[in-house]
Formats: C-alpha cells, structure tokens, sequence
C-alpha cells in the first residue's frame, strides 16, 4: 500500500478526489414520507440479470406489497405493487439510460389505506441458509446503493471461495447524497438485524461497518447501539471519492486487493450497502417487498431539498414538484454527480437503484457542456485513478476508435467509470463517456462473435 493510507488518521486508498460534498443540504433533514403520485411506473429489468416476468393483468387490483411480477431466474427479482390501486397499462416506459423498456403502469387509489397488506412473518436467525436466500430473492432485494445486483446472488458466493468478512459499506461518498446517513441514524435497528441475516446466510465470521469520517455521529451512534456479543465492528475511513467503491472499501478496511477480473469473494469478502441490509432486516422478517426506498432530493435547483421515502415507480416529475424549484430547471441526475445518470425526461421513475435525484441550474457548469480541448499531458487523471489505469492513453484510443487495443493493452474492463479522470481532466475531455461508450461496443462485439461461435 501506498503512503497516502496512513495519513490523517483514518484508513483510505491511493489515488482518488475531494470533490465539494454539499452534504450540507440535506445531512440534518429527517428521512420524511411523500405524498404517493397518481400514477407509479414499475419497470420490469431495475436489476441486473434476467428481468421480471409480469404476474397481472391490465385492469387488475392489487393491494400494496402484492408480488405483481416474478423472477425468471435465479439472477433476477420479484417486482411488488408500491401502492394500492389498478393496473392501467404494461407497456413501454422511458429510462434513465435512455431505451424505453417494459414496465407496469399503476394507478393509485388515494382513498385507500396503502396499509402493506401482504407478507408472512418469519424468523430469519432460525431458517437455514438456503431459505434466508430464497427469502431474499422473493423480497426483491438488490444493491441499493446504485449497483442493483440481485441481494441473494451475493449471499452465494462462487465455488471454492469462503467468505470470512462482510464489510457493510456506509461511506456514501457521492456530493449531496446524505440517504444513507440518514438511515443508519434512523433505520439502526433494521440495519443491525439485516447485517445479522447476512452474517448467518454467509457463514461470515465478522461484519465491518466503514462509514467516512464526515460522518463521525453516525459511527458513534452505531458503535453506541451494536449489541457486544455481535461480531460487529464500526470502522472511520477517510473522506475522499471513490471510498464507497467496493475494491476501494476492502484496500481501506482489510488492506486487501482484489484481483483484476475478479470478486470481493476471491479475498474472502461481501459487501452490501447500509441502505441494502436496513430493508433486508426490515422485510425478511415480514415476508413482505421492497416497495420503496430512501431518496436524497438535493442540489442546486431545489427549494426544499431533504431525505424522503418514496414509493419505487413514483415519476422524477412528481418528486421536483413536491420539493419546489428555486427557478429554471437544468440538468437532473438521477444518483450523485459522479456516477449517475442525466435523464432526457423527467418521466423516468424512481427504481431500486436510485439513491437520489440531484437537480442542477441552467448555470451550473455540466461537464456536457464544457469546451473540450486536446490532451495537454499533464498526468492529473493518472493520479487521480484510484485503479491506476491510464486515462490519458485511453482516452486517446478512443478517440481513435481502437476499443479492442484499450481492453487488451490497457486494461479498460478494470475502469468502473467513476468518473475521477474526467473531474480533474484540464482540458474538459469527457474520458467517463469515452470508456462507457468503447466498453459498450466491445460487449456487442463479443456477443456477435459468441452467436457466430453458436451457429457454426
């Protein structure tokens, strides 16, 4: 490990950011409940892997947690009604990402209760590992930190690997997301209780919670409230983006690396995000869907920004308005700054994956609209990368189009496109675009040398 690890007290990676965290905003705001939309837009693929299969029917009621779609594998997830209500339409749905995609239309019925109606108590610490996982899976769980990797696909590590660490990841490390804050402050009990259920489900020998030192009331109040006889540990890391990327969270913690082209499980290690574990340790129990989540409404634009549970499905539209917005709208990015995604419509709806829906002024400088100039050689984005690629020769290869040499040559598959080399690039390049883009192109060319390879 590098020097830098050791300094200021609190255990760290190479390399990495400070970028302004504008935490400020919304770091003391209580997570509040919304008012429900009119209309909830379910897409059916919120996951990675397989997307879900729809159980209902158009014109149909359901009640609110009622399973309206089904896992078709065992790398997917059940979808769960947010509301109670009828099914108008299935059809297709804007996204984020920008192709439209399947999904189920729900008109709310705002005279009902929106009481969850349905679930089947359980007891997780009594059940064997098998069946917490299949009680995962039917709870819908995926990353919520913005990963949206199916929650019991993890809990089943690869053959031949043993799990001894389940390192809880609290760093939030994204300007202006405090969702996460707010529920290890608000949600510790269900955060504890989930952590147990990995624990068991995992056969790991310890849990490690990190948690940035911007957040040192929440490691405090962690530490005040994990009962002793539990192998949990509260751990402060240091502020600086990308501490909550999972690689970047094992070097800080356990001074581990994981190898290029592998998985935490190759180190012996899980991670799951706060977020993740508080709603396991809250639904399993009760048999019951992930139905909502935790949202961080911030940034520039917004009137009245804060922490709110908010119903999976509900529109980005709906959210501004109950927010208010200071005055012209620009850009809205649905996750944090660095990694999210800028919308082209404000119909997009808030899926698992979403932790906050950050919403800028016309005014504010957004990398798109930036002047870019040529490669000035500087180094800063090799000493930023926090895998230690090379931005600049890569960003180079792009330009050029040589997106066979970049994953070859210059390990471009390693680059988790956290956006580090763009935010202190000088000359503006938008090298994150670059290697999404070449990384898409190279997957559609393996998949058409795969169907060739099939047909022959």
């Amino acid at each position: 490990m590098g020097f830098t690890r050791f300094l200021h007290g609190h255990k760290t990676f190479d390399h990495g950011i400070y970028p302004v965290e504008h935490k400020e905003l919304t770091a003391g705001k209580p997570i509040r409940r919304l008012p429900f939309a009119d209309e909830l837009v379910i897409p059916l693929q919120q996951h990675k892997g397989r997307t879900s299969v729809p159980i209902v029917k158009v014109g149909q009621e359901v009640v609110r947690g009622e399973p309206i779609a089904v896992a078709d594998h065992f790398v997917s997830v059940p979808m769960h009604a947010p509301a109670t209500g009828v099914i108008r339409a299935i059809g297709l749905a804007p996204t984020a990402e920008g192709p439209k995609t399947q999904a189920i239309f729900l008109k709310v019925y705002h005279a009902a209760g929106q009481q969850v109606l349905y679930g089947s108590e359980c007891e997780p610490e009594h059940m064997n590992v098998k069946d917490i996982i299949q009680a995962v899976q039917d709870a819908g769980l995926v990353g919520l930190g913005g990963g949206a990797f199916p929650s019991h696909v993890k809990m089943q590590p690869p053959a031949g690997r043993v799990i001894h660490t389940l390192l809880v990841n609290g760093c939030e490390c994204e300007p202006y997301l405090t969702c996460d804050h707010r529920i290890m402050l608000e949600q510790t009990e269900h955060l504890i209780r989930g952590i147990r259920i990995a624990l068991r489900a995992t056969r790991a020998e310890r849990a490690i919670i990190g948690v940035e030192d911007n957040k040192l009331d929440a490691v405090s109040h962690l530490r005040a409230r994990i009962p002793k006889h539990l192998p949990i540990t509260v751990e402060a890391v240091r502020t600086k983006y990308p501490q909550g990327a999972e690689k970047m969270l094992i070097t800080a913690l356990l001074d581990a690396e994981v190898p290029a082209g592998g998985l935490p499980a190759d180190v012996g290690v899980v991670v799951f995000n706060v977020g993740t574990l508080a709603q396991m340790g809250e639904l399993v129990p009760q048999g019951r869907g992930l139905i909502e989540r935790v949202v961080t409404v911030s940034g520039p634009a917004v009137k009245n920004p804060g922490n709110f549970l908010v119903p999976i499905g509900t529109p980005v539209r709906f959210l501004l308005d109950q927010v208010g917005l200071k005055g012209e709208l620009g850009q809205v990015i649905l996750g944090g700054p660095m990694m999210g995604m800028a919308v082209s419509s404000l119909d997009v709806p808030v899926t698992k994956s979403v932790s906050g829906v950050v919403a800028l002024e016309p005014e504010d400088p957004a990398p798109a609209r930036r002047q870019v100039y040529p490669c000035i050689k500087c180094g800063e984005c090799l000493r930023a990368c926090p895998v230690s690629l090379n931005p600049s020769m890569l960003g180079e290869l792009a330009v050029a189009r040589e997106y066979g040499v970049m994953a070859e040559q210059f390990n471009l598959d390693q680059c988790f496109e956290c956006g580090c080399c763009a935010f202190v690039c000088p000359s503006n390049i938008p090298l994150t675009q670059y290697f999404r883009i070449a990384k898409s192109i190279n997957r559609d060319a393996r998949r058409r040398d795969e169907a060739k390879q099939t047909r022959h």
